[in-house]
Order: C-alpha cells, then structure tokens, then sequence
C-alpha cells in the first residue's frame, strides 16, 4: 500500500512505529534535557498564543476570520515544538503507545508526563512574564491586554465537564497534528500537517492546557499591575487551576486513549496488517 501514499510520506503503520520508538527515547530522557526541552516547548506555546492574540484583538474582522486565522497563527507554536526540537505534554501524551506496547513501564509514562508537563508550566509563565514586561499589550491601543482578560476570564469561567470535554477534542486534533508531522520527510511537510487540525481546535474554541498555562497567567499579571485600563478581579490561582485539571485530564484522554490507543490497537496489534 505504500504507493497509495507516494514515496516521500510514511505511511500509517510506518507512522506508528516511528511514534513508537521516539516514544521510547523520550522516556528514556534524563531529568535535564527532558526538562529544558518542556520548558523550550512552554515556551513556544506562548508565542503561538501571542501570535493569536494579535489576530483575536482586531476588531474589523469578522467571527469566522478571527478564529480561523487565529487557529492559522496559533499552529507557529507546534511547528516550533516538531521543528526545532521540544518537549510538549499534550504531544507526548501519544508516548501511550509505546505504553500499551510493553516498551516502556507506567512509571516511565507519568515520569515523563510529569515533568514535561511542569516544564511547559514554567515555560509558559516565563514567557508570559517577558510578553507583561515588554509591554506588548499596549499595542491596538491596548486592545491586546483587553483580548488577554475576556480569554482568560471565559476560560476560568468554564464548568468542570465543559472543560474536560473541550480538552479531550482538543488534544484529539493536537496528536493528529503530531500524527501527520511523522509523515512528513522535510520541514515544509510537516509545517503544513500541523496547520490545519491546530487551526482547526483553535477556531473550534477547545482547550488546551498548555497554551491556557501562558493565557491565564499573563491576563493575571495584567489584573494585578497593568495601568492601561484593563479592570478585572476574576482571575485568580484557583481559578488557573480550576481549569488546568480538567483540561489535563481531558487532554490525557484526547491523546492517550482515542488517538494513540487506537491507533496501536490498529496498526501494532492487528497480525499480518499491510503497511
């Protein structure tokens, strides 16, 4: 079947085991790379989040332009994630195929998600501080810091269940984006199968925990010390919080179960499947 696919893509089941063994060597990370590189990927979240927000803020475009060219921009954080080299929690929940696989042991699975996932925190609200300090949301006459508090306070606002579900959608697109880039032989390959299920969850208004790890915070610190009008107390610790454990957990199940579990049960563990 490999000719259904051409010569210069990979094909699916070839897709899951690439999936499978990098799997495998990222839980194998030591405790620094592996840290520095969430932090690296927290990080890039942040400026593909930043990079929305410019878009978000504009008040001549429509509903349908905004998110959709939004979502578009947004997808520079997981191409810099795939491309340059990093460690993104929602991405390695697929390390669940290696998982179910017996390829690495449950320890090594939450070791990994564990500290990636802290990693992306700290990488996230590092940026989030740069972005306050540079003073990047007076630009569009502040309508940038304005953009910042109505997202986060609508997200701090979302029920539990709300929240759980529109993380499992998102992740769900979030690895088929992941999914596609191992295609994908050059940069331009993979740059285009991230585009458009990134942009895709983006315009859908699903959830994602890392990017809200840079959104909430940075729409705190504009609450707490910002001077350019932005008036808003509804954004708090427990709020961050309140909607980073649903997101995560919908996320895990997004990832983990419907698309790296499946996938392993389709093409690892079906005898004589055809590439």
């Amino acid at each position: 079947m490999s000719e259904l696919f051409g010569f210069d893509v990979f094909s699916p089941k070839e897709i899951a085991a690439r999936v499978e063994t990098i799997g495998v060597a990222k839980a194998h990370l030591p405790l620094i790379p592996m840290l520095m590189l969430s932090v690296l990927a927290g990080a890039f979240i942040g400026l593909g989040a930043l990079y929305f927000v410019i878009v978000k803020s504009d008040p001549n475009l429509g509903f349908a332009a905004k998110q959709v060219l939004g979502g578009v921009t947004f997808s520079l954080g997981l191409i810099l994630v795939i491309v340059a080299g990093a460690e993104l929690f929602t991405g390695n929940n697929l390390l669940a195929m290696a998982w179910a696989d017996g390829k690495i042991s449950t320890r090594e699975l939450l070791r990994n998600w564990v500290i990636v996932c802290g990693g992306n925190f700290i990488g996230a609200v590092g940026i989030a501080l740069l972005v306050f300090l540079s003073h990047h949301v007076e630009m569009n006459n502040g309508g940038i810091a304005q953009e910042y508090i109505k997202i986060a306070s609508a997200k701090v606002a979302l029920p539990f269940w709300t929240a759980f579900f529109k993380g499992i959608l998102c992740n769900i697109l979030v690895c088929m984006a992941v999914w596609m880039a191992f295609a994908g032989r050059s940069v331009i390959d993979k740059a285009v199968a991230v585009v458009f299920p990134i942009s895709a969850f983006v315009a859908a208004g699903f959830e994602h925990s890392i990017a809200n790890m840079f959104f909430i915070p940075l729409a705190m610190l504009l609450q707490s010390f910002d001077n350019i009008g932005v008036n808003s107390n509804t954004i708090t610790w427990a709020g961050l919080f309140g909607n980073l454990v649903p997101v995560i957990l919908g996320n895990i199940v997004g990832g983990s179960v419907l698309v790296g579990l499946v996938y392993h049960l389709i093409y690892r563990q079906v005898p004589g499947q055809d590439e």
